[in-house]
């Protein structure tokens, strides 16, 4: 008896009607694609598909995504999240500093991460003030009534981390004690002093609008910046009074008073974790290692986690790893990203955000460019579109985006993209209006085709300026792509977000000197092609 063979199945071979179909079909499908070679607008469109695909497709699945704003405490927090889900055996990802309040619980209710820590007066006064939950009284129903409206948004409460972080007016004591000022109240006597608010309590309606109602203060010189600068201007004698956030580690540093809120105005604000409320199905072994952090930190410990940060050098991955270290019993392992690492891996992100955006508004503005110079008055409104576009500030555009394409590097990439259009339409329009009619005329007299006359004489004698328009968008685009820091993008921007954040001028420098090489890199680069690419008699000198 012979030994059995192990059964191969082959594939079947093609009948020759199969081999004569795809002949048939793979013909159209080759036309197809060199026309869409052909349109630039097409190309344009597909190198902005396939980046904001790339984006999308940056993490697994099976991935938990924790985010975090853009101060200490929160992306300490989402470390410490991040930790416990790794330390269950599961992959996870913290998306860290993605931007402000709305942006980050927004980003929640879409899905783009799985977890955060919110606080509960930013709940209830600011993300769902028109539930009314401020008018309830007894807190275990507030508390009931919050989860239930948070479930509306497919989110779970998950419960206290055990600390508050409430908000507090301080002033240095000296300054304080100079003008006997101990409550909020006592401000009423000083309408010439100087406050700074974050940027986001200027409007909120647990921040400045509400404070100056309650306690009818009179001051005028009142502005919104970033957090830790207000510190700064405290200390620097540029501002007299800050709203601080009572786990600061600059509160001891800097020995201010803490004003009495003597009208009860602030409410609390209990850390509390939000998830997804389908991880309970997706990863419920995730949801349940977050939940390790109920009651894990207390007030006097976060503010020392928060001093590890801010002044004595940690990273917030290593104060989360020693707060688990010691209070959980669990090592994780923390990065040790050197000063090369971090510049070769934000040169990588920043040129990306570059390159994909400069090379599609190359594709589309030019052949817009054309178009506004050959059809004049369509030409206006194109101009006047692209100019528009132009004068949205930056930040706002970057906003505008999050809920088409989601946070991260989608948004910043059209953003970018809309921003470097102006230049180079208005170039490209300017380059072949610009060309004297005699050259024109003569073009046509010896018989040329408008298609022949636009690639061998208008688009020659149009490209100096042309060029000029993509220098100027490629620079532009290099200052603005630090932006994207802000919606979680990365690049040259993260460290400087992050340096601001510390108060430390090495962490800014590494992101805003390697960027101005960047930008003096390409301005170099665009003038040795314009060199190598402007006919000789094109050449100014």
């Amino acid at each position: 008896m012979s030994a059995a063979t192990p059964s191969v199945t082959a594939d079947p071979p093609t009948p020759k009607g199969s081999r004569r179909a795809c002949s048939e079909l793979r013909q159209p499908l080759a036309q197809a694609w060199r026309r869409t070679l052909a349109s630039p607008w097409r190309v344009g469109l597909l190198l902005v598909l396939a980046a904001l695909a790339l984006a999308g497709c940056s993490g697994s699945d099976r991935e938990v995504l924790i985010g975090s704003k853009k101060f200490t405490e929160s992306v300490i927090l989402g470390e410490v999240l991040a930790g416990l889900v790794a330390d269950a055996g599961l992959p996870a990802r913290h998306r860290q500093a993605l931007g402000g309040t709305r942006i980050v619980y927004n980003a929640l209710v879409s899905g783009e991460i799985d977890a955060y820590v919110e606080y509960s007066g930013t709940l209830i006064h600011e993300l769902l003030r028109d539930a009314g939950l401020d008018r309830v009284q007894d807190p275990a129903e507030r508390r009931r009534l919050l989860g239930e409206r948070l479930r509306r948004d497919g989110i779970l409460l998950g419960g206290a981390i055990g600390f508050q972080n409430n908000y507090a007016l301080g002033m240095t004591k000296p300054r304080a004690a100079e003008l006997g000022i101990k409550r909020i109240s006592d401000l009423r006597r000083y309408p010439d002093l100087r406050l700074r608010f974050p940027n986001e309590s200027m409007e909120r309606k647990d921040g400045w609008p509400a404070l100056k109602a309650a306690y009818a203060l009179p001051q005028q010189n009142v502005r919104g910046v970033e957090h830790a600068l207000a510190y700064r201007a405290l200390a620097a004698g540029s501002a007299d009074v800050t709203a601080l956030y009572t786990t600061d580690a600059e509160i001891a540093y800097y020995d201010l008073a803490i004003l009495a809120d003597d009208q009860g105005f602030f409410p609390s604000y209990d850390a509390l974790l939000l998830a997804r409320a389908d991880l309970a199905q997706r990863a419920p072994r995730a949801l349940k290692a977050m939940r390790r952090s109920i009651g894990l930190i207390d007030g006097e410990r976060m503010t020392a986690l928060n001093a590890a940060v801010q002044l004595d050098g940690a990273s917030e991955q290593e104060a989360a790893a020693d707060l688990l270290a010691q209070a959980r019993g669990i090592v994780i392992a923390t990065d040790a990203e050197g000063l090369p690492a971090r510049l070769a891996k934000n040169t990588a992100v920043h040129a990306l955000l570059v390159g994909v955006s400069l090379s599609a508004a190359v594709l589309v503005a030019v052949p817009l460019g054309i178009l506004a110079a050959h059809r004049r008055r369509l030409g206006q409104a194109v101009l006047a579109a692209v100019g528009i576009a132009q004068t949205i500030p930056a930040l706002a555009l970057l906003v505008f985006m999050i809920p088409v394409f989601g946070i991260g590097t989608g948004s910043a990439l059209v953003a970018l993209f809309l921003y470097s259009l102006l230049p180079i339409v208005r170039n490209t329009h300017a380059g072949i209006t610009g060309i004297a009619p005699a050259l024109k005329e003569a073009a046509e007299a010896i018989g040329l085709p408008p298609r022949a006359r636009l690639w061998r004489i208008e688009l020659p004698l149009a490209l100096p300026m042309i060029l000029a328009g993509i220098k100027t968008a490629a620079v532009i685009n290099v200052g603005a792509a630090t932006l994207g820091a802000l919606i979680g993008a990365g690049g040259y921007g993260q460290p400087i977000l992050t340096g601001i954040r510390l108060d430390d001028t090495a962490l800014i420098l590494e992101g805003a000197v390697p960027a101005a090489l960047f930008a003096l890199g390409v301005q170099w680069g665009f003038e040795r092609a314009e060199r190598a690419v402007v006919p000789r008699g094109l050449k100014s000198g």
